[in-house]
């Protein structure tokens, strides 16, 4: 196929088929500020993104985990979800979720056979118009779509990619518009300050909807107020109708309490680290309250505790291995790093952190890299690069560091994952052993989420250790990398890359 040629309309029989159409297209990263075409597609489709109501989320950081917490407590009311999220980790069809699980691949093969021939035909038409055909993320958030549609489910919860008022997930009308932490990224398409990025997120607040936001830098905030007035939907910010009330460090997470919308809710454990992850449990209780009763309806403590059994959030401040600790976490720029760093310091108190870092290269390398400098102080810095055609290669990660402010001694430089890892751990080892009282040494991998979705992958189900006559500890790194480096390289896919905003 080719760029110029509308997609065939063979049937597909595999996820990993329909992942090389989608990959086929206009890369994730070079999103189309356009809306006509996916109106389109969702007109031929039977309009599946009124198929049930919506909560829609945008922001800069903590999309995913706040949309990850609305959908437990949806769940927990007993309602049927559908998850809309990206990127994904490992596989493609974490975007689409139903349930809290990754729709199945069956049925993420049969809709994309069932809406190909109408894809190719907005295809043709956009062709024959001298236009790009459906992009990657126009496509899979299309079939994101019709999967809820065919479920049926009761509420969507969609992440956008990009923004908000062009955003393929803007055809839908949220009955909830939540709006997360606002801060400089993407600023080549968004606009340079917090201000001009919310005008184009607030896209997502539709005319008698209802506005729940997180703490807002000031320009920020008066951009999304003027909007919701504009359009007369009712608003609440965090920290004003709504917010943590207390928080406590506990083990395996934290203890909350928060101030709802429509009551005070005490003492909720939640089992992920960081101040940030309590503020993204407020936004997603006050979101649920103004979905369920507009805001004047108190959620039950059963509903609360179970929501909570329910919650997690892959690759965002996840432990991977306890010998030594490592940590991932997918904050891409210098913000979620800054929230990131202050959480692992928090949770894990490493006497010294050993960092693996990689970035992709239409990030704020050097913000990031000031950022780590300025908030880890002594750390080691290993600097790789993920199997993605994008990712700054670890030699010009190493200039970059030096301008950062961090001392040549303090940098290792590799751009195998798996040597890079090696090193950390080696390091981590060295410290811990240097020091036999407390915590000692840890590493954080972070900077990137393919290197988190590598790493994950690399480090989570893992190789067949049973062929390679190897039994592994589980929580072991050391005994994982030794059979790993036994291994041959897999080979990678170098048109297989693809990114969004992500979140800290």
């Amino acid at each position: 196929m080719s760029a110029e040629d509308p997609t065939t309309t063979g049937e597909r029989s595999t996820a990993a088929e329909v992942y090389a159409d989608l990959l086929d297209r206009a890369p994730e990263n070079r999103m189309e500020p356009r809306m006509e075409p996916m109106r389109r597609i969702m007109e031929l489709l039977g309009e599946p993104q009124r198929s049930a109501p919506v909560i829609h989320l945008t922001g800069t950081n903590g999309k995913t985990s706040t949309a990850r917490m609305i959908e437990a407590l949806l769940r927990a009311h007993g309602l049927r979800t559908g998850r809309y999220t990206s990127p994904h980790l490992v596989s493609v069809t974490e975007r689409i979720c139903l349930d809290g699980e990754p729709v199945e691949e069956e049925t993420f093969v049969r809709v994309w056979n069932e809406i190909l021939p109408l894809v190719t035909l907005v295809d043709a038409e956009l062709i024959e118009a001298g236009e790009n055909r459906l992009t990657y993320f126009e496509a899979v958030t299309a079939l994101g779509f019709a999967i809820f549609a065919d479920a049926p489910v009761d509420v969507m919860i969609l992440e956008v990619g990009l923004g908000g008022v062009t955003d393929a997930t803007n055809v839908a009308d949220a009955q909830v518009s939540v709006i997360t932490p606002i801060s400089l990224d993407h600023t080549e398409l968004l606009g340079d300050t917090e201000g001009e990025i919310a005008e184009e997120k607030s896209g997502i607040i539709k005319p008698g909807g209802f506005l729940v936001s997180s703490r807002q830098d000031p320009d920020a905030a008066q951009v999304l107020l003027d909007r919701a007035r504009e359009v007369g939907a009712a608003f609440r910010f965090q920290d004003i109708e709504f917010g943590v009330s207390e928080r406590n460090v506990a083990v395996g997470g934290q203890q909350v309490t928060l101030a709802g919308l429509a009551g005070t809710y005490e003492n909720l454990m939640l089992p992920m680290h960081g101040a940030h992850q309590a503020e993204n449990l407020s936004v997603a209780v006050a979101a649920v309250e103004a979905f369920i009763g507009g805001g004047e309806t108190e959620l039950g403590e059963d509903v609360l505790t179970q929501a909570l059994t329910l919650m997690s959030s892959p690759g965002r401040l996840e432990v991977l291995k306890t010998k030594p600790p490592l940590v991932i976490d997918a904050a891409h720029n210098p913000a979620g790093i800054r929230v990131a760093a202050a959480a692992v310091q928090e949770a894990f108190g490493f006497s010294r952190t050993v960092l693996v870092v990689g970035i992709l290269a239409e990030k704020d390398s050097l913000g990031i890299l000031t950022a780590l400098q300025e908030e880890f102080d002594g750390a080691l810095l290993c600097l790789t690069a993920s199997d993605s055609p994008r990712a700054v290669s670890a030699e010009e990660l190493g200039e970059t560091a030096l301008d950062a402010g961090w001392d040549e001694d303090d940098i290792h430089v590799s751009d195998d994952v798996v040597g890079a890892l090696r090193w950390a751990v080696d390091q981590a080892q060295n410290i811990t052993a240097a020091q036999p009282e407390g915590v000692g040494g840890g590493i954080l991998v972070t900077g990137s989420i393919t290197l988190i979705g590598q790493l994950r992958d690399l480090l989570g189900p893992g190789p067949d250790q049973a062929d390679a006559g190897v039994v592994v500890d589980p929580l072991d790194v050391s005994a994982e990398l030794a059979v790993l480096e036994a291994m041959e390289p897999p080979a990678t896919d170098e048109d297989s890359d693809e990114d969004s905003e992500g979140e800290a």
